[in-house]
């Protein structure tokens, strides 16, 4: 199987300036995910799309590939994600060779590990009909969640879940940014890392969970690997 795994990386962070090249643990917060995909068999590239020459320095430097600087359109605030990876897929294609899957791997998940990438991995080759997200259980239940409506709190799920005891609700899961595996046939269709059925690559580690996109979340980060130091 030919997997290429794939990760956009803008230079304009507003909320956090420079975060992809910013140290983490004595190495670029990009280069965490580079090195998570490298020497997978089933991965045949590791390609980095940005519109910032110096993301593209780093990403050189640690092994990635990155042919071009993101068109001007595609690195706006308002592009999305699918189309700057739709633009890297029909150029890999065009210019390497057809392949069965984009892995989609975020520059802000620096432990992602590599037992869930290949785990993520061995779904898609059961299942490459569908896309395969990572998500981790959520820990503020919708059930028990609202919303302001006229100045007052209203239950955003009316369903009775404020009555149902904390261990009795049904597991609920959110989207971790950290993994998406979809063929490309499933993303062009779509439009969306999401296809016509989505199989979940559950996450249970609340480490793997994090998802860099404040200062808080990268002193977090910091804590956590002088933790494990």
């Amino acid at each position: 199987m030919k997997i290429l795994a794939l990760i956009l990386a803008r230079g304009g962070s507003k909320r956090l300036p420079g975060k992809n090249i910013r140290l983490l643990g004595g190495k670029p917060l990009i280069v965490w995910s580079i090195d998570v995909a490298k020497d997978i068999p089933d991965i045949c590239n590791i390609l980095v799309s940005t519109d910032d020459k110096e993301i593209e320095s780093v990403c050189k430097d640690a092994g990635a590939i990155i042919p071009w600087l993101r068109p001007a359109e595609l690195a706006t605030d308002t592009a999305s994600s699918v189309d700057a990876a739709l633009h890297a897929l029909d150029w890999y294609q065009a210019e390497f060779c057809p392949i069965d899957g984009l892995l989609l791997l975020q520059p802000t998940s620096p432990f992602r590990s590599r037992e869930t990438v290949l785990g993520g991995i061995e779904l898609f080759k059961n299942n490459s009909r569908y896309s395969i997200v990572g998500v981790s259980q959520t820990h503020t239940h919708p059930m028990w969640t609202f919303k302001m409506e006229g100045g007052f709190l209203v239950p955003f799920i009316n369903k009775n879940g404020l009555q149902i005891r904390s261990q009795d609700l049904p597991k609920a899961y959110v989207v971790n940014g950290g993994f998406y595996l979809i063929s490309p046939d499933n993303l062009k269709k779509n439009k969306s890392f999401f296809g016509d059925k989505t199989i979940p690559l559950v996450i249970e580690s609340q480490k793997e969970f994090l998802d860099i996109d404040t200062e808080f979340d990268f002193q977090f980060a910091e804590f956590l690997i002088n933790q494990s130091v």
